[in-house]
């Protein structure tokens, strides 16, 4: 319809209404890019992501260096006296070793003196004493290779030995199988067998771990398997295969441990078999019993089978009884710390429950391993940042990887020193580190990419940019049009 139409018609022309005018339609248009634009950069502030620098050069740094104990071995003149050449001949071999053997000597810088030598007798060491049974240089170097560095090997395998932690939880259960009125252990002297065998252990290794030490007494916990009956003479026994032994812990049904807590837990179990299972017997491969009653589970904890002479336990175990259980018990805490054995040939005097030699090595080890497993975290917290753009590194973050690296070195300088107090530093290194790595606010990232927020973002914006777009370029040619005509007029 023309202007005379709409005149005649009584209605007022769209173009002569006043919202419907040019300047009114492109002032709306402005107005929503105004708010677009200024509230763009309190979008920007508020969906960013704080990124601070981490120290990678300093990391990659750590990363190259490795933690050294210095060690001397200071030889008595009966020795020098009688081979005047055995300190460089053992210093050889033991410089052979250390060459053929690089991860076993990783960290240990071994020097060796004789009486004579002035710098012994005129410098003061922390040191002890031990006496060789040995003579020849081949023997001494084997020896001092087994007591200062001993291989993973002589420890046990190390799948065995549990993960390092500040503090372990011990769990001392009595456990029946089925107990019956007639056949169970009512009350056992665990207080008394513990202070005997196994709390000198946890004094001398207090300096590496904080234990706490609980015991319960628990009257079902059946098997999930069946035992295997083998004949035994006139008797037939029950008897554990070693496939039996790696599933043997019934964790389903048995409740062993009942308190809540992030340290980890060795369990030590004193089982009691039914009376349709006793004796229970650990039979070889060829499916013969064994005199063995006890077996240990890597990383676990150990159990130790109560086979009685008559089949039936006694209602009350003593202390005597429970000596051949504890320190089963204690030799099975050891191995599963990581505590070297005494080599053969080593004389110690009275045997004590752990000596110097083996802490000392047991401190060095866990030394090494924490500031290696440090240096592996902080390796892969740098690596992680660098391969993702837009991951959050917080103070929080850069403050942990600060302070894992100011504790690493203060590990290197008190190895010179003091092993233990090298621990100290390199656990704590490791906890800072660790803490580092699992932040939650690094860890969200790692299950919410990039393109999970491109797929938020796109339906939400799409739909408003495209209209908003399409207008301003509507309107933009309207107005390059009206140019046009008013230039021909």
């Amino acid at each position: 319809m023309d202007s005379a139409a709409f005149a005649s018609s009584g209605l007022k022309h769209p173009r002569k209404i006043s919202f419907e005018g040019n300047w009114v339609r492109r002032a709306v248009l402005a107005s929503y890019w105004v708010v677009i634009v200024l509230a763009f950069p309190f979008w920007w502030h508020l969906t960013s992501i704080e990124r601070l620098a981490l120290p990678t050069s300093q990391v990659r740094t750590q990363v190259q260096n490795n933690i050294v104990f210095p060690i001397t071995v200071h030889f008595d003149g009966s020795f020098t006296h009688q081979n005047p050449s055995i300190v460089s001949q053992v210093h050889t071999l033991l410089r052979d070793s250390a060459t053929s053997e690089h991860e076993r000597w990783k960290g240990v810088d071994l020097r060796l003196r004789s009486a004579d030598d002035e710098e012994v007798n005129n410098k003061a060491f922390d040191s002890y004493t031990v006496v060789l049974d040995a003579q020849s240089a081949t023997r001494l170097s084997c020896l001092l290779s087994d007591l200062i560095a001993p291989s993973e090997s002589s420890i046990s395998h190390s799948q065995r030995i549990v993960q390092y932690s500040d503090h372990y939880r011990l769990a001392f259960t009595l456990l029946h199988e089925n107990a019956t009125p007639h056949r169970f252990v009512e009350t056992w002297d665990v207080q008394n067998a513990l202070a005997e065998f196994v709390f000198p252990l946890l004094s001398k290794l207090s300096v590496l771990h904080n234990f706490t030490v609980r015991s319960q007494v628990q009257y079902h916990a059946p098997l999930a398997f069946e035992p295997k009956r083998i004949s035994l003479g006139d008797t037939e026994v029950s008897g554990l295969t070693q496939e039996d032994l790696t599933v043997f812990i019934n964790s389903a049904e048995w409740t062993l441990s009942s308190s809540v807590s992030n340290d980890p837990v060795l369990h030590f179990v004193l089982f009691v078999p039914s009376e349709t299972h006793a004796p229970l017997k650990i039979i070889d491969g060829e499916g013969r019993p064994t005199s063995q009653s006890s077996f240990l589970l890597p990383q676990w904890g150990g159990i130790f089978i109560l086979n009685n002479e008559h089949n039936s336990p006694p209602s009350h175990l003593s202390q005597d009884e429970l000596k051949p259980v504890f320190r089963n018990f204690a030799t099975q805490l050891a191995a599963l710390l990581g505590v070297p054995p005494v080599p053969p040939g080593l004389s110690v005097g009275e045997r004590p429950i752990l000596s110097d030699w083996q802490l000392d090595a047991l401190l060095r080890r866990r030394a090494l391993q924490n500031v290696q497993g440090t240096q592996d975290t902080l390796y892969s917290i740098v690596k992680l940042v660098d391969q993702i753009d837009n991951m959050p590194v917080g103070q929080v973050v850069r403050d942990d990887v600060l302070d894992a690296l100011a504790s690493l070195h203060e590990a290197y300088r008190a190895a010179a020193t003091s092993p233990a107090i090298a621990l100290r530093w390199s656990s704590k290194a490791l906890s800072v580190a660790s803490r580092a790595f699992f932040n939650p606010g690094m860890l969200a990232l790692l299950y919410f990419p990039a393109e999970h927020k491109y797929a938020v973002y796109t339906p939400l914006f799409a739909s408003i940019s495209v209209p908003l777009v399409v207008a301003l370029i509507r309107e933009f040619m309207a107005w390059r049009r009206g140019l046009r005509d008013g230039g021909r007029k």
